[in-house]
């Protein structure tokens, strides 16, 4: 087992990845409302770092390093220098995105990476969820992705997504109207207060290494 060094900073950090399937520079739907969830993380004093996965070479596998070529480990370094994640995605099909499936593919190396008292280096970390879509299926894509990221450690607080939709079947996307942007940026906010919290008191209390 690998061992990583950690330290905490009084300052909270977050990585938040934008998988979204919309290079640079096409605006992004889930950008502008995971947008929402970085000011109010900004408002506690957090670090935000914004990466739009679809912009990296990020290569197929499990492990944190593909080798030549692979943009994998750098973003790696930044979920490791955060102790909040946060992932958004689009729902294509009921499902999340491919960038997200393909994220908690490669952070499935972090199983078997070690923090400095032996607790897998997802420990005592938290992560949320941002969806967005005009279709249904936004509790699955949610539901998948805490999934798996509590797989790999990370702490999930009630309550720590958000997410929009129009519903059933075709529709305008979130930048085509205004409607139900209150309970989605509201609920982001919420969302940011929950992460912050937990993370803080996870800061305080780690959760120990497994028993041998």
């Amino acid at each position: 087992m690998k061992a990583v060094r950690r330290g905490y900073s009084p300052i909270m950090r977050a990585t938040v990845l934008n998988c979204t399937l919309k290079p640079h520079p096409e605006p992004s739907n889930t950008e502008d409302l995971a947008g929402h969830v970085v000011s109010a993380l900004r408002d506690h004093g957090v670090e935000v770092e914004l990466i739009r996965v679809v912009d990296r070479d990020v290569k197929p596998g499990v492990l944190t390093d593909m080798g030549a070529g692979d943009d994998w480990p750098a973003i790696h370094a930044s979920l490791v220098a955060s102790e909040i994640l946060i992932i958004a995605t689009p729902t294509w099909m009921g499902h999340p995105s491919s960038i997200a499936q393909r994220v908690l593919e490669r952070m499935d190396g972090m199983i078997s990476e070690q923090g400095p008292q032996g607790a897998p280096i997802a420990y005592n970390r938290v992560a949320g969820v941002v969806v967005t879509g005009n279709e249904d299926g936004a509790h699955h894509c949610i539901s998948e992705i805490t999934g798996g990221l509590q797989d790999v450690g990370y702490t999930i607080p009630g309550n720590a997504w958000t997410y929009w939709n129009k519903g059933p079947g075709p529709g305008p996307t979130w930048s085509d109207t205004d409607e139900g942007h209150e309970w989605s940026i509201s609920t982001g906010k919420t969302m940011a207060s929950n992460l912050v919290a937990v993370a803080r008191a996870l800061v305080a209390n780690p959760i120990p290494a497994p028993p041998s």
